[in-house]
């Protein structure tokens, strides 16, 4: 069988890599790796990501980053653990809508908050684009709030790899940086609460 490495930190996107591949059941080797600057990073991840970003995952023939692409990548070429909709079903649409929206916007707000100088010029400017990504959360998360209504899951009833990835996001909200709540969108906070409740969160967020 097939064996993934993932070039892995504690609190990056890499942890809903690693939960989807848990529930794929899919044999993994962890590579540490870390978020900060001043620290290097594996050669093979800089190479295949110059960013330095994380996840990367690594395969026999092949590598690639970005989470969401990852998780589309992972589920549809192990469609028998059921994490995404198949390509001729309807949910097809919305399951890929949805992950470019966690990646383009919901993920683009976390970053106005924690890397300021991306987006900004000067420090004052840096201030600006924090307090702009606090309400571009609260926006985000009311858009996928107001989506899932009342789903049992994002996609309807079916878990999918959609769940992980509201859920990763969902571990991110601090409130030290005066980031909105998860009790300000129900549908978000039920949704991550039955992720978290389930045995392989409970192993790779709790260990």
């Amino acid at each position: 069988m097939m064996t993934y490495k993932l070039y892995y930190a504690a609190e990056t996107a890499s942890m809903g890599i690693r939960l989807i591949l848990e529930e794929l059941g899919m044999p993994y080797e962890l590579i540490p790796s870390t978020t900060d600057k001043d620290v290097q990073r594996p050669p093979e991840q800089v190479l295949i990501n110059p960013n330095g970003w994380l996840p990367v995952l690594v395969w026999d023939e092949g590598a690639m980053y970005e989470a969401a692409a990852i998780t589309i990548y992972l589920c549809d070429r192990h469609p028998e653990a059921n994490l995404a909709p198949r390509f001729d079903d309807p949910k097809r649409g919305i399951y890929l809508q949805t992950l470019v929206y966690f990646s383009n916007s919901v993920q683009n707000a976390f970053q106005l908050g924690y890397y300021p100088d991306r987006f900004a010029n000067t420090l004052e400017g840096e201030q600006s684009a924090k307090h702009r990504g606090i309400r571009r959360l609260r926006e985000t998360w009311t858009v996928i709030n107001d989506q899932i209504g009342d789903n049992t899951w994002v996609l309807g009833e079916q878990f999918s790899a959609v769940d992980i990835y509201l859920f990763m996001l969902t571990t991110w909200l601090d409130p030290l940086r005066e980031h909105p709540t998860i009790d300000e969108f129900a549908n978000v906070k039920r949704i991550a609460d039955a992720v978290s409740n389930r045995p392989k969160t409970q192993a790779v967020y709790t260990h």
